[in-house]
């Protein structure tokens, strides 16, 4: 399963550069918010608050994972459920969103590695949480452009999606009218269609119901939504943080450390921890286990991009609204609530069926992929100044270290076989001066243009 050299890597970039129209540039700024809120949001926040005090009540505290949970996948009031809050008109904007030459270097990369796998005959992208559908749409404009390069390959779109509105937007990008939703709830593929092109495309609410294959998995901000406990060290061991009703500000929700130790305390903080303050998502750990279980036995890849960091941040839970921070504890149901990915977390429930690379910031993984040489191309062919405007501001959106340059990490887990050293008379030859980063995998290594 090992792939394309460095120069087939650099000749699929040369041809997006060189072929594809001149980029779009979303909204690369975000719109200022108003500090109230709508009635509507008032009424589902209030909804929502009286639903969680109400457990809390009957039960005792509940843990952040729980809260985030209920706050975010309730299915009647959560806010993934109910509220399109992707771009400007919603409370955060990502990526994607920004500028289509994020999208289309990503698309390079899942051609890459589809190719270092010896371009097997099936191509299923899996994409989690795919937002209002603006990756994967740049990532298939992508694939039409080098389908010379897919052709002998059964290339399907399966996208992994809880909200019943975000799938309605996706289907509404990806295939226009053309998707019908499945009745019957216990149906792994809720909704389907195909693209333009007839390309077929499936939703599923689970990981697990996508049907097994050959698979690049992209994560794109879907790891740092997942719900996470914390932990607090004391004197008396580690103690999770947990939610309850706030006696004295009625109505109000607060943090409390629970008395004893709770069932994920003594399980999920590890015996060698030297944090004060430990973020443990336990959902996400069953997500990236089930990835790696399928890159290792059906071969594909997955790529990973996330506010994160490599197991040094303690508390970074919080709240988005209209682009803004928000309490965590306020309005439930109406804000984004986000923690960074702990990679080391990830990097060791992977396990070790499964080579990890990153994380690296995402911007040196788009510059390796080439955004500079893309972004010379689209300026030298733009005559209208304010549209060159907007490109250099995307371009610093996505790559200004005090942007999203440096805030954005990507991770990959990869089939073993995809950083095996060639083969030599001799025998299987490994380079153990290399490590697994060091080795020529698009994104992770800088590859040259001359």
């Amino acid at each position: 399963m090992r792939g394309p050299s460095a120069a087939k890597t650099r000749q699929l970039l040369r041809l997006i550069h060189s072929a594809s129209p001149a980029a779009r540039c979303r909204a690369a700024t975000s719109r200022p918010s108003s500090s109230s809120s709508s009635p509507e949001e008032d009424a589902t926040g209030s909804s929502m608050l009286r639903h969680l005090t109400s457990k809390i009540k009957a039960t005792g505290p509940i843990s952040v994972a729980e809260y985030m949970r209920e706050a975010l996948t309730n299915p009647v009031m959560g806010y993934y459920v109910k509220k399109n809050m992707v771009g400007t008109d919603g409370d955060f904007i990502t990526s994607p969103e920004i500028s289509q030459i994020f999208g289309e270097l990503l698309g390079v990369w899942v051609v890459s590695e589809w190719m270092a796998a010896g371009r097997p005959k099936q191509l299923q992208l899996v994409e989690l949480g795919p937002g209002k559908g603006s990756l994967a749409s740049d990532i298939l404009r992508v694939f039409a452009q080098l389908q010379p390069v897919l052709s002998s390959a059964s290339v399907s779109l399966h996208l992994v999606e809880v909200s019943p509105l975000l799938s309605r937007l996706q289907a509404q990008t990806l295939v226009g009218s053309g998707s019908g939703e499945v009745e019957r709830d216990d149906e792994p593929v809720y909704r389907h269609g195909r693209t333009p092109a007839g390309l077929p495309v499936s939703w599923y609410r689970r990981l697990e119901d996508v049907p097994p294959g050959f698979s690049i998995f992209l994560g794109h901000e879907f790891f740092d939504a997942l719900p996470i406990h914390k932990f607090q060290r004391t004197e008396r061991g580690w103690r999770e943080v947990m939610v309850d009703v706030d006696v004295e500000k009625p109505g109000h929700l607060r943090f409390v450390v629970a008395p004893s130790p709770t069932l994920a305390s003594t399980t999920l903080v590890q015996r060698d921890e030297s944090r004060e303050h430990v973020e443990v998502c336990a959902e996400g750990g069953v997500i990236i286990q089930q990835l790696a279980r399928r890159v290792a036995e059906h071969g594909g890849a997955a790529l990973i991009a996330d506010y994160g960091h490599d197991g040094t941040k303690t508390d970074t839970f919080r709240g988005f609204k209209g682009h803004r921070l928000h309490d965590v504890l306020a309005s439930p149901g109406c804000a984004d609530l986000t923690a960074d990915v702990d990679f080391a977390y990830v990097r060791r429930v992977a396990g070790r069926d499964v080579a990890c690379l990153g994380p690296v910031t995402q911007r040196s993984f788009l510059k390796n992929m080439g955004i500079d040489a893309r972004m010379q191309v689209l300026l030298r062919n733009c005559n209208d100044e304010s549209t060159r405007q907007q490109l250099i501001g995307s371009y610093e959106a996505l790559t200004d270290g005090a942007k999203m340059g440096d805030r954005f990490l990507f991770f990959g887990l990869l089939h073993p076989s995809r950083l095996a050293v060639p083969k030599t008379p001799t025998g299987l030859k490994l380079d153990k001066k290399k490590s697994p980063a060091q080795l020529p995998v698009a994104g992770f290594t800088e590859l040259r243009f001359s």
